[in-house]
């Protein structure tokens, strides 16, 4: 169940085992630069909606798309601010997550998205190689939900067992901490979620003016 994923001379047949599960709608973990991810093929609704069971979660929060370089942005979404596109420029691959409007003739169902989709390109070679031949997959953080995400192969096994296909098992997660996420949909930049990219990263990046003020707790 678990196919070690280290050493790009050796992982073709692992990498093989997991393209095939995600072309027959089967759940995956794959390892990234944040944390380790559990995903599927992303224009397969029964897939997505496995991946969701796995970790206990409802179409209320749909999992992010992880794709392989920015050129796929434009087949997935629309509209994408000069700003959005800046921070994609400067933090891909990396921990960054981009939320924008997605384009409305794709056939699939991430689950209740509203009409967007959170986009990243992982700074990870074995799931660089895995993203290019799968094409975009549905990728969230692999644990269940509530219980920390997992920076190990052997980590997601002990969380998700057999409601997944395929372990890729590509040692630990160099970051061990999500990716930031920023809402591209609005009109400035709102970061959602603090993560492997700093506040001020992104202030270097796009400039003050760029970015809604920080929200204050409570």
């Amino acid at each position: 169940m678990i196919h070690p994923c280290l050493d790009p001379s050796s992982w073709g047949p692992s990498i093989d085992a997991a393209v095939h599960a995600v072309e027959r709608g089967e759940v995956i973990v794959l390892p990234t630069d944040t944390v380790y991810g559990v995903g599927a093929d992303a224009f397969q609704p029964k897939a997505v909606a496995a991946v969701l069971a796995a970790k206990g979660r409802g179409r209320h929060m749909p999992p992010p798309v992880l794709i392989p370089e920015i050129r796929t942005v434009d087949g997935l979404g629309r509209d994408v601010p000069a700003s959005a596109r800046a921070l994609m420029e400067a933090c891909w691959p990396g921990p960054l997550t981009v939320i924008v409007l997605a384009q409305p003739s794709l056939a699939w169902d991430l689950g209740e998205t509203h009409g967007t989709v959170a986009l990243r390109v992982p700074d990870h070679e074995a799931a660089l190689a895995l993203l290019r031949r799968t094409g975009p997959l549905a990728v969230t953080s692999a644990n269940r939900t509530g219980e920390p995400a997992a920076t190990t192969a052997s980590g997601a096994l002990e969380q998700l067992g057999d409601a997944v296909a395929v372990y890729l098992d590509g040692g630990d997660a160099p970051l061990g901490v999500a990716s930031t996420i920023v809402d591209a949909t609005g009109e400035r930049l709102r970061v959602v979620r603090d993560g492997g990219i700093s506040r001020a990263r992104i202030v270097e990046i796009v400039g003050e003016d760029a970015l809604a003020p920080a929200e204050q707790p409570g």
